[in-house]
């Protein structure tokens, strides 16, 4: 009887051993796979999709704050230190940031404003906020080389929502995969921004409101209005004067709509909209809902695209 006992509780033991060794295998492909963190959630949709399974992505904006105001609290420098590879924008886009981004080793980050990105050129952008800017409408791009970040960017002149460009996308995804030396591949197809591009053509003259100054690369690349902001690139507010132009612009422009965004306060948006009698309509240009998987980016834009033509 008493062998009978111990017999049971060593096979116990033996069954609990083996449940546990199962679960650790099944888990080292987790552990030994490398970390990527990104600062803000579109660079984590670039980033799953560009290393598939390859690699474990997390990003450090919460779902209620606007991209430009990520900051580190000791959680996040806990994963940065465990991380591989490091993805920010860069210093004007994420200010609060930048010291730490900056003494990290240039291996361990990928500063995506050094890289060789398309970007809308000047006369891309007809915002008028301030009054400033003229309303000529080109289509025009450049190309913004590795140190010139400060110079084009002093007050947000360019756009730094380089990640709504699907060919920026691309770009960005090629540098983390060449990173982590991993066969080079696009994340989204020619033919797949074509037909987004096809959905898009029926509003190339259809002009919008939204919420801060973001879509320049979106409406750049597929040739529409450059739409009138609320607010300026960081989601700041704007004077009384330029509010009044920005009125004034929209109702001799024959603005359709506005876009709000979900991690921004709406006020300022529906005040405007109550005033114009204009229809709101949410668009989502950080991809808050979007799930981290292998398709992620081409999702992404296929959600922005229905969202904007649903405003019209």
């Amino acid at each position: 009887m008493i062998k009978m006992i111990h017999y049971n509780n060593l096979l116990k033991i033996v069954t609990l051993v083996s449940a546990l060794t199962v679960q650790i295998v099944l888990a080292a492909p987790e552990i030994t796979k490398p970390l990527i963190i990104t600062t803000i959630k579109p660079l984590a949709i670039i980033a799953q999709s560009a290393v598939g399974d390859q690699a474990r992505v997390e990003y450090l904006q919460s779902a209620v704050q606007s991209a430009h105001e990520v900051s580190l609290p000791v959680s996040a420098l806990k994963k940065i230190d465990q991380a591989g590879l490091i993805i920010w924008i860069g210093e004007l886009f994420e200010s609060r940031i930048a010291k730490s981004m900056q003494l990290l080793p240039q291996n361990k980050r990928i500063t995506v404003m050094q890289l060789p990105l398309s970007m809308p050129t000047d006369t891309d952008r007809q915002k008028n906020v301030g009054g400033d800017s003229d309303h000529s409408h080109g289509h025009g791009h450049s190309r913004l080389s590795a140190h010139s970040e400060l110079s084009a960017h002093s007050a947000l002149r360019a756009d730094p929502h380089v990640w709504l460009n699907p060919n920026n996308a691309n770009l960005i995804a090629a540098e983390i995969q060449q990173r982590l030396k991993l066969p080079v591949k696009e994340i989204i197809s020619a033919d797949q921004i074509a037909d987004l591009a096809a959905v898009l053509t029926p509003l190339s003259e259809k002009q919008f409101l939204v919420h801060h100054d973001a879509l320049d690369h979106f409406t750049s690349v597929f040739n529409l209005q450059s739409g009138l902001s609320i607010r300026d690139a960081s989601g700041a507010s704007q004077g009384a004067r330029s509010q009044y132009r920005l009125r004034q612009a929209a109702i001799t422009s024959a603005a359709s709509c506005i876009f709000v965004e979900p991690q921004y306060a709406d006020r300022d948006a529906r005040v405007i909209a109550e005033e114009l009698s204009l229809p709101i309509a949410v668009i989502d240009l950080q991809g808050l809902d979007q799930p981290l998987n292998e398709d992620a980016y081409r999702h992404f834009m296929q959600t922005l695209v229905a969202q904007f033509k649903d405003c019209f």
